[in-house]
Formats: structure tokens, sequence, C-alpha cells
């Protein structure tokens, strides 16, 4: 089996912007056809981290590389490889979207328009309109038909699904699918999980400028919680049996207990199965619960 080549790789990459904002001590590393999602609330550090990445912000210290170059030495020659979808989009008064389009594929000296017209219709992009009269939503295409549209070999996105209808966002999705099958490598950001967790292949959480947990989706849900409800007709057990069993966040009520569990529950129900149960509900956690519960601890 072919080892994954590392596309992007930081080391200790910090950018302290004073009163414990920036980004720490990131280390990273995304392989090709990989797609990596950043999860984290707002002002986490997603943004910091993606803009060092784009060399339009400079560290305070440590480094990064894409395709095995300095980020900062090769600035101008990644950037012709990367497509980039920024937080903030820049305003471009009294000209059209496909005015904006086309001038920056004649910057990067591409003349076949035909890849800008097939991401824009997939997108539902009107090209002849101005884009200070575009909608969020559509400026927002705007910005990701220009990272699209010159077939780069790494797409950075950072909240890419901001401000797109439901329909738009699917179609975003299969583009992002579509890149993968193709080779390449996308590193993505956002504070809801849902919009990773259906294409990202691992996800890390920032919170407070660190990457506090980091994995696949098959690593992170086997670290899932079970919450669990049961009544009973008669004796119930205690909290000391339950927490014996492996039971955490333990409530006894007059009928009822609550309780978590992180792993196997068989030594609970084996508990549980000497007394007589009248209902019993379980479920998981979410990731977004699972991973949301750092923010707390």
């Amino acid at each position: 089996m072919k080892q994954q080549e590392v596309v992007i790789r930081c080391e200790k990459l910090s950018k302290d912007y004073g009163s414990n904002n920036g980004l720490f001590d990131c280390n990273l590393t995304v392989k090709s056809g990989e797609v990596f999602g950043l999860i984290g609330p707002n002002g986490a550090g997603k943004s910091t981290l993606l803009k060092l990445l784009m060399d339009s912000i400079k560290p305070s210290s440590g480094s990064a590389e894409i395709f095995e170059l300095d980020t900062q030495q090769h600035s101008l020659e990644l950037k012709a490889r990367i497509g980039y979808l920024p937080g903030e989009l820049m305003d471009f008064p009294s000209v059209t979207a496909g005015y904006i389009l086309n001038l920056l594929l004649n910057l990067r000296g591409i003349e076949d328009r035909e890849r800008l017209k097939i991401i824009s219709n997939r997108l539902q992009l009107d090209l002849n309109r101005k884009y200070q009269e575009l909608s969020h939503g559509n400026k927002q295409k705007v910005g990701l038909v220009q990272a699209f549209m010159h077939n780069p070999e790494l797409l950075i996105l950072d909240e890419p699904t901001i401000g797109l209808d439901p329909v738009i966002q699917r179609e975003l999705r299969t583009m992002v699918q579509e890149a993968v099958q193709e080779g390449k490598t996308v590193l993505l950001s956002s504070h809801v999980l849902s919009d990773v967790e259906s294409v990202c292949s691992r996800i890390g959480l920032i919170i407070g400028g660190r990457i506090v947990r980091e994995g696949t989706l098959a690593e992170l849900r086997s670290e899932r919680i079970h919450k669990i409800t049961a009544s009973f007709i008669g004796k119930k057990p205690t909290s000391t049996q339950l927490i014996t069993s492996g039971a955490t966040e333990v409530v006894v009520t007059k009928d009822s207990v609550y309780f978590e569990s992180n792993g196997s529950i068989n030594e609970i129900l084996q508990l549980l199965s000497h007394f007589q149960v009248s209902e019993l509900d379980s479920r998981e956690l979410s990731l977004e619960e699972v991973f949301f519960s750092e923010v707390n601890r």
C-alpha cells in the first residue's frame, strides 16, 4: 500500500495576539487525499491557523510547510497550488461577479473559462449580477468559485457553508468529495460539527487557540458516551452499585436512575438484570456533545 504524502505540516506553530488570544503550539499533519476538519467555537483560533498557512499573517513562533515547502519562503509558489476561501471576503464595488472571477483567472494566467462556468452553474451563481448587490450567501458562492475554479491541489476553506442554503451546502459537499476522489486534499473549518462530520476523514477540535482533541471519525465515535435512564418497579440499584459497575454522573430519584457510561455497558446491564426494570432508554451523545463537553472542563 502506497504511503500517503504529507501535504500540511505544522510544528509548534503559534500566533500570539496577547491576552491569551491567538494560536499556540499547533502541531498538525494533513496527508494527501484527506479531508481534515477544524471544529471549534468562534474565536477559537481556526481562522488564525488558516491565515498562517496562507502567509497572510506571520507566526510568532514555530513553522508550517505545505507540499514540503516553507509557507513563508515559498508563499507565492504555494498560492498557485491552493484554493483558499477566506473567512472575510473582500468588497468589490461596481463590478459583476463574473468580472471579478475572470480577473482572478487572468492574474493566474488561465485562459480556459469552462471550469469557471461549470462551478458557477453548480453553485447557482449569477455571474452577471454586481457583487455589491449580492446577498451574503451569493458572495460566499463567489468566494467558493474562486477557490475551486483553477483546479487546485489543496483546498483551504474557512467556514465554507456560512450563508448557503441546504441545497447549495449539499452540492458543496459533493464538490469536496469529488476533489478528494481526484487525489486532492482539503482542510476546512467550521463552528458547526455537522458541517464537517459528513465529509471529513479526520477532525481536530480547537479551543482557546489549542488543538485539544484530534482523530478519525471512528476513533472519536469510539469515545462516545451513553446517556441512560432506567425506571424500576420496586427496588432499584444504589448510586454506589452503579458507580462500581462503571456508571458516572449518577442521579437517583424515587423511581428511576440516570447515569452515563463511557465504553462497554455489559457490567451495568448485569447489575440492572437483578432488578425489575419497567423502562430503559439509552442514547449516545453526539460527536458535537462530546466535543463541546471539552469547552466546559
